[in-house]
């Protein structure tokens, strides 16, 4: 079985498995790996693990070795580097007239390129911009246009809920969301209230989206007669996430939240239908029937 060891080369970026040859590095150590870019730096997130043989794709990149101090040092220039492209980057974009905004530069660990993110609404014709960036930098140029969700994940921000965005902390793909998810979950459909920063539907739907549907397969239907222990009622309201329901006792017009596991099936009272009479078969008369009598003409023929 192959050892392998999960390190992930960007925040919030996705985990990738590398073969780590002798070397065994612990969980938040810095390493540096051999990727289809070139050499580059990641932290590792899964410290080395078997893993059965068709669990991963074969060969792994490896693990070159831990990252010394020296590397460390090289990281962060990189980064102090990565924002003096940001600022030049941006008087380039605005010398040239381009309708594009840019968002994040990265530096290879070993400078031998540099990427510029940048999103825009339609196609740019940015071919004298890398010219002019590459005279500038003296090194590979490459610009990549994203999409907004990706914009939001490079720069961060806080949630309508008040934390931190997903995107930017621990969610390392973008799954789909859709209209339908919000639907499931009763919420109101104002995109105001629905969408994220990034202006498209906010990635917490997914999150509870299984559960509303595991919960309205179990749950009675709304306006449902239900028993409870405090005694009959009709369900008004749901609470998928303490998977309750709420009911309306007509008797004492209160609603109270019953769990599903308390709910019971209403007593059902027989009524008594009054059996009418039979009506009478009608009473038919025998009518006589008249022998046929042919005639002349019918006899001769």
């Amino acid at each position: 079985m192959p050892v392998v060891v999960g390190v992930v080369l960007k925040k919030a970026g996705k985990m990738y498995y590398f073969d780590p040859g002798g070397l065994r590095p612990d969980a938040d150590t810095k390493v540096i790996v051999e990727t289809a870019r070139g050499v580059e730096i990641g932290d590792v997130v899964a410290a080395a693990k078997d893993l059965e043989p068709g669990e991963v794709i074969m060969p792994l990149k490896k693990v070159v070795r831990i990252a010394a101090p020296e590397d460390i040092r090289k990281d962060e220039a990189n980064k102090d580097k990565e924002r003096d492209a940001y600022k030049i980057g941006q008087d380039k974009i605005r010398q040239h007239g381009l309708p594009m905004k840019l968002v994040e530069t990265e530096s290879l660990f070993d400078g031998s390129k540099l990427i510029f993110y940048f999103t825009a609404e339609g196609r740019v014709d940015f071919r004298e911009l890398v010219k002019d960036l590459a005279a500038t930098f003296k090194t590979r140029i490459e610009l990549r246009q994203i999409g907004v969700r990706d914009e939001a994940k490079s720069i961060g921000g806080l949630g309508p809920c008040g934390r931190d965005l997903c995107c930017r902390t621990f969610l390392a793909d973008f799954e789909p969301v859709s209209i339908k998810m919000a639907k499931e979950q009763n919420l109101p459909l104002n995109p105001i209230k629905i969408s994220g920063v990034c202006s498209r539907l906010m990635c917490c739907l997914k999150y509870e989206n299984d559960v509303y549907i595991d919960f309205k397969k179990r749950a009675p239907r709304m306006g449902a007669e239900v028993a409870t222990d405090e005694g009959e009622g009709r369900v008004v309201g749901f609470c998928a996430p303490r998977d309750a329901v709420v009911v309306e006792l007509p008797d004492s017009q209160r609603q109270i939240q019953v769990p599903l596991d308390e709910l019971k099936k209403p007593g059902r009272r027989r009524e008594v239908k009054e059996t009418k009479p039979r009506p009478k078969a009608k009473e038919t008369k025998a009518t006589e029937t008249k022998p046929r009598t042919r005639t002349l003409k019918q006899a001769a023929k």
